[in-house]
């Protein structure tokens, strides 16, 4: 069981972590503090606790994982956060990306298809002390149309193509971060909503994430 104490021990580990994160070239200062401050552990079963500094993914349920923390930085690091946007996140998972954008000081916007997962991210969520943060259970591939439009949206989930209604819920200037490819591995791609809805394609990195289930994802899961 989870005490969710957090230890001398602990935040020797996360400084580590984030050494390398620097060496791995992520050089924003506001997702390096933001890593450097949250439990990690607080997100993980107890079992993986000593575990959680890692850069590695770990199981959560429900056939989804906690991404490793260079991921959770990079994908961070493309958004190019200024204070008080306004994000939305596909893909809750287990609360920790969450974190990381709230600790960056914007305002977030998550949704998740699994209530459990949503549930318990929450729980945490509550115990960091996270007050910029709104959760829902729905199908992500929609987007959250209520609360649109959105500075920036980043999606923690492998797509097999870029969902027209995502960029429809960016501002002019908004950027979309998403991985697309295959159900087995995919390419980072940043999308700036440009004037006249023209838009500016970049690709990067090829990462591996769980598949982004729903009406404008995969389907038939």
């Amino acid at each position: 069981m989870n005490t969710y104490q957090d230890t001398y021990k602990h935040r020797g580990l996360r400084n580590g972590l984030v050494a390398k994160l620097k060496i791995k070239g992520i050089t924003n200062t506001l997702v390096l503090d933001a890593i450097g401050k949250i439990e990690r552990h607080f997100f993980l079963p107890s079992e993986f606790e000593m575990h959680a500094y890692e850069d590695k993914a770990f199981p959560i349920g429900e056939g989804q994982t906690i991404s490793q923390p260079y991921t959770v930085a990079y994908q961070t690091q493309l958004l190019k956060l200024e204070p008080n946007d306004k994000i939305l996140e596909i893909g809750t998972g287990s609360g920790y990306q969450t974190a990381v954008l709230n600790f960056c000081n914007v305002i977030v916007y998550s949704i998740e298809r699994h209530e459990a997962l949503s549930k318990k991210a929450a729980y945490i969520l509550n115990k960091l002390a996270c007050k910029k943060v709104k959760l829902a259970v729905g199908d992500g591939t929609k987007g959250w149309l209520t609360n649109a439009p959105y500075n920036k949206i980043i999606v923690t989930a492998g797509a097999p193509s870029i969902p027209k209604i995502l960029i429809n819920q960016l501002v002019e200037g908004g950027i979309l971060v998403i991985p697309v490819g295959n159900e087995n591995i995919q390419k980072m791609v940043r999308i700036t909503k440009l004037a006249n809805n023209e838009l500016k394609t970049e690709i990067f990195e090829d990462f591996s994430f769980v598949p982004l289930l729903g009406e404008n994802g995969w389907k038939g899961k």
